[in-house]
């Protein structure tokens, strides 16, 4: 859906939003606070991509986990306890845990080969999830009746698709239905984002031939093999790295398929109307531009 300046935004009666950028920058934020007015219906990706695509995987590993202890395999053998993930819009830690860190299985690692196996399972759920869209857009009108629909995507999705493609398959559906938009960080965000991830490492999904380069260059850097890497010091090694592979994948993402807003005035937009009015003067600038 294009809205080709802010006049036509402010006067639509049926605004579609996809939110993308880095994790932690307030799309889930700006989400929850459009949701909480009853008029914008949510799409959650991640919780898409936790439920639909990934849910019965997930709860297969956390059985055959629980397999492993004589006292917790009888009484699953038995249907005494019953064992399934808690995902819900708040709590995605799940597909986290799932998706795991390599290195030595002592200190909480699997190997690479099951590492790659899992983020090639995480990338065809993301995909989908962001694919189903254009169906939930449909089903919040016709269904539920919302006049407004806000799509809350991945700090992955950049790694699925080629922006500089016109015909890139998951950004054309994407731009059919909705407006994509880019929460772009400040050199501070990133900086934030590195020392908070520092403290709390979480595994996240990588392009395959971004993995394959900064792994091999881990253990070449470090001089170890597979069995001694230290799983949160890869993960810690490499997002710096990442984000920066990332960002100029979303700015081409937003010069050629949306618009840009800055995070540091999404922080500042408090209510509905003044995250519409951030919207309303990227679509402008855009205008201007052309």
């Amino acid at each position: 859906m294009s809205y080709t300046t802010g006049d036509e935004w402010h006067n639509c009666t049926a605004k579609r939003v996809i939110l993308f950028g880095m994790s932690g920058l307030g799309k889930t934020h700006v989400s929850n606070m459009l949701r909480d007015t009853k008029a914008w219906y949510h799409y959650s990706v991640d919780y898409r991509i936790a439920t639909r695509y990934l849910g019965e995987t997930i709860d297969d590993n956390l059985k055959a986990e629980a397999m492993k202890s004589p006292f917790l395999r009888a009484q699953l053998l038995s249907d005494s306890i019953f064992i399934k993930s808690n995902v819900t819009f708040n709590n995605l830690a799940p597909v986290s845990h799932y998706l795991g860190k390599p290195g030595n299985p002592d200190l909480g690692g699997i190997p690479i080969a099951e590492f790659k196996r899992r983020q090639a399972q995480f990338r065809a759920a993301e995909e989908a999830a962001l694919l189903d869209t254009g169906h939930f857009i449909s089903r919040a009108a016709d269904l539920y009746e919302y006049p407004h629909f806000v799509g809350d995507t991945g700090g992955s999705i950049c790694e699925w698709v080629d922006a500089t493609d016109p015909n890139d398959p998951i950004l054309t559906a994407l731009s059919k239905h909705a407006l994509l938009v880019w929460i772009e960080g400040s050199d501070a965000h990133t900086e934030e984002l590195v020392r908070r991830f520092d403290r709390a490492p979480k595994p996240m999904a990588y392009q395959p031939e971004f993995l394959d380069a900064i792994w091999t260059e881990y253990l070449s850097q470090k001089g170890i093999d597979e069995a001694d890497v230290n799983p949160d010091d890869f993960i810690r090694y490499t997002y710096a790295r990442a984000l920066a592979h990332r960002q100029p994948r979303y700015k081409a993402m937003a010069d050629n398929w949306g618009v840009t807003i800055r995070a540091e005035d999404v922080a500042h937009a408090q209510t509905p109307d003044a995250f519409c009015n951030l919207i309303g003067a990227a679509l402008d600038r855009r205008a201007s531009a052309t």
